[in-house]
């Protein structure tokens, strides 16, 4: 068995951004074994992730992004519970990925609560000027399907993560917050392409 030193928990901490506590009995169902233990904490974290996205936010860190040599920047705002996650190695990975994919994806919204019910309600008008003549429980069905397309394109929460598209946004949350223990709010984002006027 090798021996839990403070020095590995140390590691883990700032590998992680988990608690101590939960650091070392990580460690301790690992042997010690630094990859592993990020893995046990993961599987258990992931279980604690809803738990945890009551808890509030009131650190974090805004992160920015510039791309095609100064023709697309973005910020984004995003927040945790403690400043010490807040400097974690796995949450500035996060919010780096997070601008970069701003950059790349270009959502509307973070959420899709954010949509204006205006945009909801012409995006439903022409989905269903589109499925004219179809029985009505098809026309349903196509709305249903366009509308979560829809969200899916505009809302950076449920958009494929530019970098691996078998995740969205808030899957690579989820398993952020399966890491590092606390909950993790991407509030806000601003993206601003070179002779483009804002749209919300």
């Amino acid at each position: 068995m090798a021996e839990i030193t403070a020095a590995l928990v140390k590691e883990l901490r700032e590998k992680s951004g988990a608690g101590m506590m939960d650091c070392k009995k990580a460690l301790a169902a690992t042997n010690g074994d630094i990859e592993r233990a990020i893995d046990e904490l993961r599987k258990h974290g992931l279980a604690a992730a809803q738990k945890k996205s009551a808890r509030v936010t009131k650190e974090g860190a805004i992160d920015a992004y510039i791309h095609a040599g100064g023709k697309i920047g973005v910020l984004v705002e995003v927040g945790v519970e403690t400043d010490f996650v807040s400097r974690s190695d796995n949450f500035k990975e996060f919010t780096h990925d997070l601008a970069m994919h701003v950059a790349a994806a270009s959502p509307r919204w973070v959420t899709r609560d954010e949509v204006p019910a205006a945009v909801v309600d012409r995006e439903k008008a022409i989905y269903a000027e589109q499925a004219t003549g179809k029985p009505e429980n098809v026309i349903e069905k196509i709305l249903t399907g366009k509308l979560e397309k829809f969200f899916s394109e505009n809302c950076l929460m449920e958009q494929a993560f530019v970098k691996d598209p078998d995740l969205n946004i808030e899957q690579l949350r989820t398993n952020l917050v399966g890491v590092i223990g606390e909950n993790v709010e991407v509030r806000r984002f601003a993206r601003f392409q070179l002779g483009e006027s804002q749209e919300g």
